[in-house]
């Protein structure tokens, strides 16, 4: 006959791990833990300077050698959003924030990463930064309306990368 020691350190952590395992399940062990509670992104003051509705998607703006980068997730759960319209513009070597040759749009891919080259962006109002726009009324109202006015480190920097966070409309 097998006889089983049983203490109650051993219940315990069995239990312990027993619970965890139901409280997950199969999928709690292969998918990546999400943000809980995730703050929308704010509107910058200064963000839609120069907005131009409608600004059409490109593979870049110009002659590049400036890369403008990002991720857009859903406020809340932190999910990143696939398809998303996101515009770019600013002062840069080639081109004033005001002329439509310095604006262009892109798409986020499924991992809701955007990236879009541009060419070198220069200060402006003594500032290097540049312009980046979520715009419900190109998205069917989905999300709310978020610009952003990063400013860069440095005028010599040669790339720039921010987040959205959206809150559902």
């Amino acid at each position: 006959m097998t006889s089983v020691l049983r203490t109650r350190r051993s219940l315990l952590v069995a239990g312990a791990t027993t619970g965890a395992a139901l409280a997950t399940g199969a999928a709690g062990l292969i998918k990546p833990a999400r943000a809980q509670g995730l703050a929308p992104t704010l509107t910058m003051r200064g963000g839609a300077n120069n907005y131009r509705p409608g600004a059409p998607i490109v593979d870049r703006i110009g002659g590049g050698g400036f890369w403008t980068s990002g991720t857009v997730l859903r406020a809340g759960d932190g999910v990143p959003l696939e398809g998303i319209r996101i515009q770019i513009w600013a002062h840069t070597t080639e081109g004033h924030e005001r002329e439509e040759r310095s604006h262009g749009a892109t798409l986020t891919d499924a991992d809701g990463k955007f990236r879009l080259e541009m060419p070198q962006i220069v200060p402006a109002f003594g500032q290097p930064h540049a312009h980046l726009a979520y715009d419900a009324d190109y998205d069917d109202h989905r999300f709310e309306t978020v610009f952003l006015r990063p400013i860069m480190p440095s005028a010599s920097d040669t790339s720039l990368s921010t987040q959205f966070v959206l809150q559902p409309a």
